[in-house]
């Protein structure tokens, strides 16, 4: 039973971090959107390419600190159980 849990949760901190390093770059790419000059772009679509970038780290921060969460839970239980 532990040794499925312990699976589960290495599982689960693994995509975790797989998806907060997309989202991370996803971020990137609105932000160098913002970077970089282009005719005829308006500031709402700077405005709007800026809030996403937000959102998007903000996302990645999140999914980062629920990778943490596994990896503290999955050190418990390798103490717990002798992993």
């Amino acid at each position: 039973m532990k040794e499925k849990k312990y699976a589960v949760l290495r599982e689960k901190m693994i995509d975790y971090k797989r998806f907060a390093f997309t989202l991370v770059c996803v971020s990137v790419f609105f932000y160098l959107g913002v970077l970089i000059p282009s005719p005829g772009k308006e500031d709402l679509n700077n405005f709007l390419m800026m809030g996403a970038t937000i959102v998007f780290l903000a996302g990645a921060s999140l999914f980062f600190y629920l990778s943490n969460q596994c990896k503290k839970a999955l050190a418990e239980l390798s103490d717990e159980s002798g992993f």
